[in-house]
């Protein structure tokens, strides 16, 4: 959108980068007077991890604005040269942009161009996010391609990707996407165009950060697979409670690990309870400080007037039994809203009984992962098998959802599994089996090989015992032409027995049964129609 130069106010002698925006977009109509009141409301935006905005204003008709200089590298340099950052490293930074954006939600403005380039980190560590805003200048049809959609294909959330207006969840979205990018070293979808990438992210699944990156904790992989919900209303309300719920993670390592939360980072963390956050609650809101000193106020006021209710709560054994009362509501509230694990357990036995897609993934997250989180030493036997399930077949989307396949194997995986769904279930079993076969031992192709024999274990003879029924009704059929003296009528059922299941191993009885009764006939024939002999 423009040039960056590094420039110092004369007056005052403060470093600035100074950005001076293309002629080209003073000549659009009504752009300038929308540029420098955007740029105003900008300047009002006060946080430590958000660049400040110093001034704005036209030169020569060319529009400019100054604003705070980090002496530091972009998110987008540090990933470029560390390939992926450690996953504490991650919810620092998260944390950090969570806070920006918290700031800015606080006054109306949603930033909707998220992503590494647009994060700085100076030389302390603190992120600060740049270009907070600026997007929204330009989202006019005659800045963008025809068709086209104003963002950054690789960040933007499905609802930007089909023109709707954003909102604070499409931002959280975005910064699912660029944690995403800081713990696996690419973005959630690539593709071969910004329009290839964003219907894959209105319509594909992503392959969880964890599956990439194994040591990553789960609470972390849940967290950004939540951000990252195709729809606003399933990921989080707010940028502050996403802060929290990033912040708690390190201490449940620790609590896992046996051991005393590390560095600093607790939640709610020790700025925000301070209050010293612009935009976040204050302390005592938080832990009800206020509300507590309120209310001693009152009572101390009240026995000062010798009220009878400041002497009927004045009396210890009242104070007792309110707190009582309080604790047992309390205690029955958790009863009545506390989920009975074996219901759990059968609802996700129900989504897995469904054939294989979303709805098993859904019953790992909703009902598996709680029940582990209830009681693992219990529920682990029953649920692992399952949870082993739910994994091969995200392997095996992860193999099937590429525009291409990767190799030989995998093209012909992709051919028996068609052949299956076509309802060829023994030749596609016949075929899967020769394919395990020759991936064996082999390193290259190791992935493709466990997928691959998970699925022919679970590729079993179909349980129907009537499925051939009537190919016993036509064989009979045959059998009765064939004596009543209409051989060929007889043969020519025979012969559509072998046309049409001679590949199909499940039918192998009846093809061998047709086979043979037809090489009789032929025999038969052909004795018949020699001569005889005196």
């Amino acid at each position: 959108m423009g040039t960056v130069y590094l420039g110092h106010h004369v007056e005052s002698g403060k470093t600035a980068a100074v950005k001076v925006l293309p002629a080209a977009l003073a000549r659009e109509p009504g752009f300038v007077a929308r540029f420098l009141r955007e740029v105003e409301a900008m300047q009002k935006l006060k946080s430590p991890h958000i660049v400040e905005l110093y001034e704005s204003g036209v030169e020569n008709e060319i529009p400019y604005y100054a604003m705070e200089f980090i002496d530091g590298e972009t998110l987008a340099d540090r990933v470029i040269r560390e390939k992926r950052l450690p996953w504490r490293d991650v919810i620092d930074i998260g944390v950090q942009v969570a806070r920006a954006l918290k700031a800015a939600h606080n006054t109306g403005i949603i930033h909707r161009d998220l992503k590494p380039s647009n994060l700085m980190i100076n030389r302390e560590g603190t992120v600060k996010l740049t270009d907070f805003g600026i997007a929204q200048v330009f989202a006019t049809s005659k800045l963008t391609m025809t068709g086209g959609i104003l963002g950054t294909p690789e960040y933007m959330s499905p609802e930007q990707s089909q023109g709707r207006r954003a909102t604070k969840q499409s931002d959280i979205y975005s910064l699912g996407a660029v944690m995403y990018v800081m713990l696996t070293g690419r973005p959630p979808f690539t593709g071969k165009s910004a329009l290839d990438i964003a219907q894959k992210h209105r319509f594909s699944q992503f392959d969880s950060p964890r599956r990439i990156v194994p040591e990553i904790p789960h609470w972390l992989d849940e967290i950004v697979c939540q951000c990252l919900a195709k729809k606003p209303e399933d990921r989080y309300p707010d940028p502050y409670v996403l802060m929290l719920r990033l912040q708690e993670v390190p201490q449940k390592v620790a609590l896992r690990e046996g051991g005393q939360p590390a560095g600093e980072m607790t939640s709610p963390d020790a700025e925000t309870l301070a209050g010293t956050v612009p935009g976040e609650p204050h302390r005592d809101d938080i832990v009800g400080g206020t509300l507590v000193k309120e209310l001693f106020q009152a009572q101390l006021e009240e026995q000062k007037r010798g009220s009878p209710v400041a002497q009927w709560l004045n009396n210890i054994w009242v104070l007792l039994g309110l707190l009582v009362l309080i604790i047992a509501f309390v205690a029955a509230m958790a009863v009545w809203n506390r989920q009975d694990p074996e219901e759990l357990f059968a609802r996700g036995q129900e989504l897995m009984s469904r054939p294989e897609g979303p709805s098993w993934v859904a019953a790992r997250r909703d009902y598996f992962n709680k029940l582990l989180r209830i009681d693992r030493p219990t529920w682990e036997p029953k649920v692992a098998p399952y949870l082993e399930d739910i994994d091969y077949f995200e392997r095996k989307r992860a193999i099937l959802n590429k525009d291409q396949p990767a190799s030989e194997p995998e093209a012909q995986f992709r051919r028996i599994l068609e052949l299956h769904d076509s309802g060829l279930t023994g030749a596609a079993r016949e075929q899967l089996a020769a394919l395990v076969h020759l991936l064996v031992d082999n390193d290259k192709h190791q992935e493709l090989h466990d997928v691959a024999q998970h699925t022919l274990e679970k590729m079993a003879p179909p349980a129907d015992s009537t499925r051939f029924d009537f190919l016993n009704d036509s064989l009979a059929n045959a059998d009765r032409l064939e004596k009543e003296g209409n051989s060929g009528e007889a043969r020519r059922i025979w012969r559509s027995v072998l046309e049409l299941y001679d590949a199909e191993p499940d039918a192998a009885e009846y093809v061998q049964k047709a086979r043979q009764r037809l090489h009789q006939l032929n025999a038969e024939t052909l004795e018949n129609s020699q001569p005889g002999t005196d």
